[in-house]
C-alpha cells in the first residue's frame, strides 16, 4: 500500500516577508503551553519546522535529550540546520519529511510538536494519527495554530477586511483550512485522542515597532510571496486588488492607535 502523502499547497512559500515572521518565532512566544511538560531527557520531533527557531529553543530545554526537525521543503531545512550550528546544539538534526507519512518507526519520541502546520495540511486528522503513531506510550502530540477567521484589529478597515476575505478563500483553495485553531479538538478527538487539554493564546502587535514589523510583513507577503501569485492565478484577485490591500496593511500599520489580534487554538494530547 502507497505512502499517504500530502496533497495540500503550502499557502506562504518561503519569500523573505514569510521567513521575516518565521524566524521571529520562538519557544516562549509559539510554543508556551507545552513547555512544562517537557524533562531534560526528552527525545522531540518537531513537524515543520522551518528556519528552525523554535526547534533550538526546545533542544536548548531538553540538553540531555534530542530534537529532530522536519520540514517538506529541503532549503528550509538547511536554514535550521544553519540556526542550530549558529547556535552550537550538537543535540538536534533535521530531515525532509512528509507529517502525513514520517520516516520514523512507532514508538519513537516523548514529543511530537506541530506549529503553525495543521491549516496547511489536506488530512489534519490523518497527520494527527501519524504524530501518534510516532510518539512513545505516555508520550506528548502538542499542536498549535492560528486561527484567521477569529484574528481582529483595530481601527475597521475595509481593506483588512478584504485581505481576510482573501487568504481565506486562497488558503482552502490549496487544500488547507485557515481557521484551523477552533478545530484542534475537534480534530485530535476525531483521530482518537481520549486525553486532550485545549486552550488557546494570542500574538498582539499595538506598539509602533510591533504595528510595523506585523503590516510590513503582510504588505510585502500580499505582493511579492507565494501567496500573490496563488491568489492571482487562482482567480481569487487582481494584481490591482492585491496593491490595494497590500496599502491597507500599510496604512493600518501608521496608524499610531492600531492594535492586531492572533488568536492561536492549542492542543496537548497524550498518547495511551
Amino acid at each position: 500500500m502507497p505512502k499517504p502523502r500530502e496533497t495540500a499547497v503550502y499557502t506562504h512559500g518561503h519569500h523573505e516577508s514569510v521567513l521575516r515572521s518565521h524566524t521571529w518565532r520562538t519557544a516562549a512566544n509559539s510554543a508556551a503551553y507545552l513547555l512544562g511538560s517537557l524533562r531534560p531527557h526528552m527525545k522531540v520531533l518537531d513537524i515543520g519546522c522551518g528556519p528552525g527557531t523554535i526547534t533550538a529553543d526546545l533542544a536548548a530545554l531538553v540538553p540531555d535529550g534530542h530534537v529532530t526537525g522536519v520540514d517538506r521543503a529541503p532549503e528550509i531545512v538547511d536554514r535550521a540546520r544553519a540556526t542550530a550550528a549558529e547556535r552550537g546544539l550538537g543535540n538536534t538534526d533535521f530531515a525532509v519529511g512528509d507529517v502525513h507519512a514520517l520516516d520514523y518507526p512507532d514508538d519513537t519520541f516523548c514529543v511530537v510538536h506541530a506549529h503553525q502546520v495543521l491549516q496547511h495540511v489536506g488530512d489534519p486528522v490523518g497527520a494527527l494519527r501519524e504524530m501518534r503513531r510516532v510518539a512513545r506510550p505516555g508520550g506528548i502530540i502538542a499542536v498549535r495554530d492560528s486561527d484567521y477567521g477569529a484574528m481582529t484589529w483595530y481601527p475597521a478597515s475595509p481593506g483588512m477586511d478584504a485581505w481576510l476575505d482573501l487568504y481565506r478563500r486562497v488558503a482552502r483553495a490549496n487544500g488547507g483550512e485557515p481557521d484551523a485553531g477552533r478545530r484542534l479538538k475537534a480534530w485530535a478527538l476525531e483521530a482518537g485522542f481520549t486525553d486532550v487539554t485545549a486552550t488557546s493564546a494570542t500574538w498582539t502587535f499595538a506598539t509602533a515597532e510591533e504595528r510595523e514589523w506585523w503590516s510590513g510583513l503582510w504588505a510585502d507577503r500580499t505582493l511579492a510571496s507565494a501567496y500573490a501569485g496563488r491568489a492571482t492565478e487562482g482567480g481569487h484577485a487582481t494584481a490591482e486588488q492585491l496593491r490595494a490591500v497590500s496599502a491597507a496593511w500599510r496604512d493600518w500599520g501608521e496608524r499610531p492607535e492600531g492594535w492586531f489580534g492572533v488568536l492561536h487554538g492549542e492542543i496537548l494530547c497524550r498518547k495511551r
